[in-house]
């Protein structure tokens, strides 16, 4: 008898907060873990973790807005991994020291350039995945998007539309998934605890002065999501309110 494949999750944006903690939880489910970030530092220690909780796990360095990189990394993840059963796309923020420019300064360029950091990525990826998930009938992609989707938040500027964009995308793809092939929409709106923005923007050595978002929480969506019992989950902080539907 054929030994049955071990699933692989496909974890693009690894990161301290989110990242990491969607690979715990699918590692606790007994997937392979490929991580993919834009930078090697942090790789070691995260695969010594996933090592320590028995998953094959691979990293890969990308930058996902390069042409051409989404399929690398893909393709040396299921070298390594086998056929990825699950892509979570949430790369994290592209420039945390970059000065924030508002809606009401945002210019046509500020716009395709948002476009191309948020939204072109994430049509490469399905583009890549969703084919070899639809010819044998299983698979998922969550996409993670900002609160700026649904609710106006004009100091986001240019990634404010660039956000409801990719919420849009995923959303229009969940409805043309065929049976099993899920598209999963996870809007996230407050600061995730562990990520490099809470690192930057809060003192260790005190609580922070508003309220957070717990990582491992929003990884449990990703798993309803990427099981198909949800289609979008939406975490809003400055109500406390968690929709799904």
């Amino acid at each position: 008898m054929r030994e049955k494949k071990m699933s692989t999750i496909a974890v693009l944006g690894a990161g301290p907060g989110l990242g990491m903690s969607v690979a715990r939880r699918f590692a606790k489910e007994g997937y392979a873990v490929g991580l993919v970030s834009r930078s090697t530092d942090r790789h070691p220690a995260y695969l010594e973790e996933l090592s320590a909780s028995g998953v094959p796990a691979v990293a890969v360095a990308a930058d996902l807005r390069a042409p051409g990189a989404a399929a690398d990394a893909l393709a040396e993840i299921t070298s390594a991994l086998g056929p990825i059963d699950v892509v979570y796309h949430g790369p994290g923020a592209q420039n945390l020291s970059a000065p924030m420019l508002g809606i009401l300064e945002t210019q046509p360029a500020d716009i395709r350039r948002a476009m191309a950091e948020t939204l072109e990525p994430a049509v490469e990826v399905a583009n890549l995945a969703l084919p070899t998930m639809r010819s044998r009938g299983s698979g998922a992609l969550v996409y993670v998007s900002g609160l700026s989707a649904l609710v106006p938040l004009p100091f986001l500027g240019p990634y404010a539309p660039a956000s409801g964009a990719l919420r849009t995308y995923a959303r229009t793809l969940a409805a043309a998934s065929e049976d099993g092939v899920h598209v999963g929409s996870l809007v996230v709106g407050g600061l995730i605890e562990r990520g490099d923005i809470h690192r930057m923007l809060t003192d260790p050595a005190t609580p922070a002065p508003y309220a957070t978002l717990d990582p491992d929480e929003l990884a449990d969506a990703v798993w309803r999501l990427a099981s198909g019992t949800e289609d979008e989950v939406v975490f809003d902080v400055l109500t406390q309110d968690q929709t799904r539907g």
